[in-house]
């Protein structure tokens, strides 16, 4: 299921009393959902390591009060009246005693003399077994509680995503022509290629500014393989002076052949009009390009930008390439 795909899931599921729980491989973005739906709905997020937990933990410790015991429960567990998810991430990570403990709360939403509050709901997440990871196996009674969401990764979707967050246009530009290295799980021994390995190396290249300098981090982030595509797509892409130069004459310069060229220049372009800068530039080059890559540079500025469409020069190509771009 895509990444959207799960958040609408999810969406829907929040509005019954019923636990989710998020499948899918490491670095792929289950709790980066999570946190997402959270800051939407500006929902309080409680996120507990279930691996991290005790089979006692979550019942609390026994205090005497009037000559009986009674239960007092962890403070991490929300007590108030506010709305919120309780995530329970790393679940089949956690000793087979320990993902016992959460039969009730997950189904009664209660454990012991705890009730988790009305507004509260709960999403559970982990990584497969066939995912190298550890995992224990979740007990059927357990299982049968929750309401299971496959996560598989998408380009589109996660593109998307690294546009939003500012990702390093050379990374968004390079995974356009390397589709398949946004997840490559076929050597996981150290680093490999996953959407947040990508999120990394564009952290280290912002801070770093060059490949050259940044090479033996990129080795140990992505993998030797995806690393050494990457620093060779670097090292011959069209820089960013030269992309400034095309914006600084957006109808008379010269624009890139190779497609890895122009993908780049997309990238870029709509990295800067994340800036409010040349969006008069980028509106009179979707004219320019071919109509499928100005598509693709028109989605990618409105999903940052929808006043670009405002612009004239993005309302004449619209008008003429009505169909393609529906």
């Amino acid at each position: 299921m895509k990444p959207t795909r799960v958040q609408e899931v999810l969406d829907n599921i929040l509005k019954t009393r019923w636990s989710a729980f998020i499948w899918g491989p490491p670095g792929v973005g289950k709790s980066s959902i999570v946190r997402e739906i959270a800051e939407k709905k500006k929902w309080r997020l409680l996120d507990i390591r279930a691996s991290l937990l005790d089979p006692t933990d979550l019942r609390g410790i026994p205090a005497i009060e009037n000559g009986q015991a009674k239960w007092c429960p962890p403070s991490f567990l929300p007590a108030d009246d506010s709305k919120g998810l309780l995530f329970f991430d790393e679940l089949n990570a956690a000793p087979p005693l320990v993902q016992a403990s959460l039969y009730q709360l997950t189904l009664d939403r209660r454990i012991g003399e705890y009730t988790l509050p009305e507004g509260w709901k709960i999403i559970a997440a982990g990584n497969r077994a066939e995912d190298a990871s550890i995992t224990f196996r979740m007990p059927a009674a357990l299982a049968n509680r929750f309401i299971h969401l496959d996560y598989e990764v998408d380009f589109v979707d996660w593109r998307t995503w690294a546009i939003r967050k500012r990702v390093s246009p050379l990374v968004t530009a390079f995974l356009s022509t390397r589709q398949e290295l946004l997840f490559d799980m076929s050597h996981p021994d150290k680093g490999f290629p996953t959407p947040r390995s990508w999120e990394m190396v564009s952290d280290v290249l912002k801070q770093i500014g060059n490949t050259k300098d940044a090479q033996d981090i990129l080795l140990g982030i992505v993998g030797e393989g995806a690393a050494i595509e990457f620093i060779g797509y670097c090292d011959r892409a069209i820089s960013e002076e030269t992309i400034k130069k095309i914006l600084a004459d957006p109808e008379g310069a010269k624009l890139p052949i190779k497609l890895s060229d122009q993908y780049a220049l997309i990238s870029y372009v709509t990295h800067i009009a994340s800036n409010n800068e040349n969006l008069d530039g980028a509106a009179v080059l979707i004219n320019r390009l071919k109509p499928e890559l100005a598509v693709l540079l028109l989605r990618d500025i409105l999903k940052i930008k929808p006043k670009f469409m405002l612009q004239k020069n993005v309302r004449k190509f619209m008008a003429e390439h009505k169909d393609l771009v529906l």
